[in-house]
């Protein structure tokens, strides 16, 4: 799970293992597999780089 940050200040959980895809439309935008996007201010390069430490902790679990 990352925390990012809603375009309004909220700040929410994801679950990393459910991003599809993410774009600078310019504001940062993901998409999950079950389709649904959400708009973060975050820019790619933070989403990427919680997302990739949220698998290396995961990793170091197991």
């Amino acid at each position: 799970m990352i925390e990012l940050t809603k375009l309004n200040g909220n700040e929410f959980i994801v679950n990393a293992e459910l991003i599809e895809t993410i774009e600078a439309t310019p504001d940062t935008v993901i998409t999950l597999i079950n389709g649904r996007k959400m708009m973060v201010k975050e820019n790619v390069d933070e989403v990427v780089t919680k997302a990739v430490n949220y698998k290396k902790q995961i990793t170091c679990l197991l």
